[in-house]
């Protein structure tokens, strides 16, 4: 959990080198636009501002990765009623600066996705969209059990390939789609 205040710390390690600790706290009004900027840099799509107010809305759902003060990633996610009573997470967003990434960060943030889903016990899978060429972040997700659900044609409309993959992670009871492809 978070310190009072928002912040926790664990630190990093870099070819055997020890980097600063990496400090993680929730999104606050004067942290939005470097969130903002490390979307810009780690997306290849632009964010509304309705993105960052609902961010702002419910700031229990993501969390920021600070390195020195810089941030570095960050995780946006929120819950979301569906048919039939169900409740899921929905990953909007989870990106790390290229400079720190293999460094266990990504793999830090998606670790706190799941504690808050699985401490809210009505939730019972996580999704999220990923860019159908994006080989990185579907390996990233199958390292972590998310399945391919289907594909949607046209999710982007400025960047190409226009479609996505939705892909799934049941935390609870059942599960449905199929296994990811083989991006190796």
């Amino acid at each position: 959990p978070l310190r009072p205040g928002g912040v926790f710390a664990f630190v990093v390690f870099e070819m055997g080198r020890r980097l600063e600790p990496i400090e993680w706290r929730e999104p606050r009004e004067k942290t939005i636009g470097q969130l903002r900027k490390l979307n810009q840099a780690t997306f290849p799509v632009s964010y509304s501002p309705k993105f960052y107010e609902q961010v702002l809305s419910i700031p229990q759902f993501s969390r920021l990765a600070y390195h020195q003060d810089v941030l570095i990633g960050a995780l946006c996610s929120r819950l979301e009623n569906v048919e039939g009573g169900h409740v899921h997470m929905y990953i909007m967003t989870l990106g790390v600066l290229a400079p720190y990434r293999h460094l266990g960060i990504g793999t830090r943030l998606f670790d706190e996705a799941l504690k808050m889903a699985i401490e809210h016990d009505e939730v019972e899978e996580i999704y999220l969209h990923v860019q159908t060429s994006n080989e990185d972040a579907l390996r990233f997700y199958a390292r972590f059990g998310f399945v391919q659900a289907e594909t949607i044609e046209n999710y982007y409309q400025r960047i190409e390939p226009t479609s996505c993959f939705v892909l799934r992670k049941r935390i609870r009871e059942g599960a449905g789609a199929q296994p990811l492809p083989d991006v190796n």
